[in-house]
């Protein structure tokens, strides 16, 4: 049991767990392991994750996120130099360390040689699995860094022009979308895992900070036109039309925020990522799904006045929830002092109506 209920057959108002975790109970173990500087969890949690790629792709993903202390990584990989998980961990710390580099405004110095040793890491990782998307995953994150696109591009040199000249139609993905981009990147990532949902929403985020708000919808829109290669990504509009709110109804752009979610086109993605990926998960695969994409279905289906399904959703989500996309929402349309009293309350709405459900 990862949830608690009571006497209306709802969670437990009183009981919130913020985090991106979930109820995966080995990734939570491996973590706490971690947090005490040790590695052996994460080393036994990735090696009984084999080769499911979309399970190593998030659990990788948490682990780099959630350790406090990243140098355990480094003792891993010098301890075990040809283990392919070490050596995608540690690429993994090396992505995060040289995008934190770029967001503390380091020195372009500082920032190309934090870039260089993820891409050599990167690089390392993935001659020895590789057959593993995680690697080109980190590389797509790098992407979003104002450095040279040959650093990360193994066959920059064939190419007749650098990627960010290339359109999609170079690598065989042309359905109408017209943004440059790294392409070739996402390719060889999808090549390994079809519809690897990092991989997509790393393809996302490089438009959101490279070309705006508007290309990030474009690209997300796009792929859910027709079928996407993995259930999980028509969640991709629901996060860009979280950025789009951000961007249109921060400070200075009150008007029209409080029905920007009632849109048909805001409440069509919602409806649209429920019906074509969440409706099909079983529920003894809750515990493996991601939190933030359960977080930011339920807020877009709350939001949207979806109740029934965002009852689902949170019911699906048991204690747990991601602070995003509540709290950014909460900020911009000054809900609640506290996020969590907003996420509780509509929680505690929802379950109740639907409670003889």
């Amino acid at each position: 049991m990862f949830t608690h209920f009571n006497a209306h057959g709802a969670p437990d108002d009183t009981r919130l767990i913020v985090s991106p975790i979930g109820a995966d109970a080995d990734l939570r173990h491996a973590l706490q392991d971690l947090q005490l500087g040790r590695y052996h969890a994460a080393r036994d949690l990735l090696r009984m994750t084999g080769h499911n790629w979309r399970l190593r792709t998030s659990r990788s993903q948490l682990l780099a996120a959630g350790a406090s202390e990243p140098g355990v990584f480094k003792l891993w990989r010098d301890e075990e130099p040809t283990n392919p998980d070490a050596a995608m961990m540690w690429a993994r710390v090396l992505t995060r360390a040289a995008l934190d580099a770029y967001r503390r405004g380091k020195s372009a110095d500082v920032m190309g040689r934090a870039t260089q040793l993820a891409a050599h890491a990167c690089q390392r990782a993935s001659e020895l699995l590789p057959a593993c998307p995680v690697p080109w995953v980190d590389k797509l994150q790098l992407a979003q860094l104002p450095i040279p696109s040959h650093l990360l591009d193994p066959d920059a040199r064939t190419r007749p022009k650098p990627w960010d000249a290339l359109p999609p139609a170079a690598g065989g993905l042309d359905h109408g979308m017209y943004h440059r981009g790294p392409w070739p990147l996402l390719i060889e990532a999808n090549r390994r895992h079809p519809g690897n949902r990092e991989g997509y929403h790393r393809m996302r985020q490089y438009f959101q900070t490279v070309c705006g708000s508007g290309a990030a919808m474009d690209f997300s829109c796009w792929m859910v036109l027709s079928e996407p290669p993995s259930p999980e990504l028509w969640m991709l509009p629901v996060y860009a039309l979280v950025d789009k709110f951000r961007v249109e109804h921060g400070e200075d752009g009150a008007a029209g925020r409080d029905s920007f979610w009632q849109t048909a086109n805001a409440g069509g993605h919602a409806v649209r990522a429920y019906d074509g990926w969440f409706a099909a998960i079983p529920p003894d695969e809750y515990p493996w799904v991601s939190m933030s994409d359960l977080s930011h279905l339920a807020h877009a289906l709350v939001a949207y006045g979806a109740t029934e399904m965002a009852a689902e959703v949170l019911r699906a989500m048991g204690p747990y929830v991601t602070a995003q996309p509540w709290m950014d929402v909460n900020t911009v349309q000054g809900r609640y002092t506290n996020w969590q009293d907003w996420f509780l309350t509509a929680r505690a709405s929802t379950l109740r109506r639907w409670s003889s459900t």
